[in-house]
């Protein structure tokens, strides 16, 4: 059963069992945390730069099936960012290489403060971001990891929220990661989306 949380705590682990495409598998662990933030004016120049951003397969599909159902809801599809996907992609690999799944950093860090390190207000007056978060053992493909997303209501309400206009995403799969994970094969998919002006 997807887990969600908000951006206030971090809920205790549970790690119930679930069938996907016949194969028993540690759960599709789902979080889900949105931020807004109102900043004032500030001097920096915004980045203008949107370097190539290259996705494996996984990735590729989240985005198309994501954006998929963003259309289908009216909703514009999201463009990929560069900073968004940084963001997402040292977070994958830091719960990989730490043994945890949290928004938070390991260090306590807020989800909210560690994409900012990449995507953040940056000459812009009002930045907002938010996230979903899922790990699967030892695998998931995109429409499985969509449809736990979309039977949450946080994660759904993140999905089809009207003012993300960007996303970053990244997968990463670890052989045998420690911690919450407890040795098994893993992938790690997080989905960072922003809106900036």
């Amino acid at each position: 059963m997807p887990r969600t949380a908000d951006t206030t705590r971090s809920p205790a682990a549970d790690t119930p069992t679930m069938a996907i495409r016949g194969v028993w598998a540690l759960p599709l662990i789902a979080l889900v945390a949105s931020l807004v933030v109102l900043a004032s004016p500030a001097t920096a120049t915004p980045s203008t730069s949107r370097g190539a951003v290259a996705l494996s397969s996984l990735e590729s599909g989240v985005l198309q099936d994501l954006n998929q159902i963003r259309t289908r809801h009216g909703l514009v599809p999201l463009k990929l960012s560069a900073g968004l996907s940084a963001a997402s992609a040292q977070h994958s690999r830091e719960m990989g290489a730490d043994g945890y799944f949290e928004h938070a950093s390991d260090d306590g860090t807020a989800f909210w403060k560690r994409i900012g390190r990449w995507y953040g207000q940056n000459g812009f007056h009002y930045w907002s971001v938010g996230e979903n978060l899922l790990w699967s053992s030892p695998d998931v493909d995109p429409a499985a990891a969509l449809q736990l997303w979309m039977n949450s209501p946080e994660h759904r309400a993140n999905i089809l929220t009207a003012r993300w206009r960007e996303i970053g995403v990244s997968a990463v799969h670890v052989a045998a990661a420690s911690g919450t994970y407890k040795g098994l094969e893993v992938t790690i998919i997080t989905t960072d989306f922003g809106f900036r002006h």
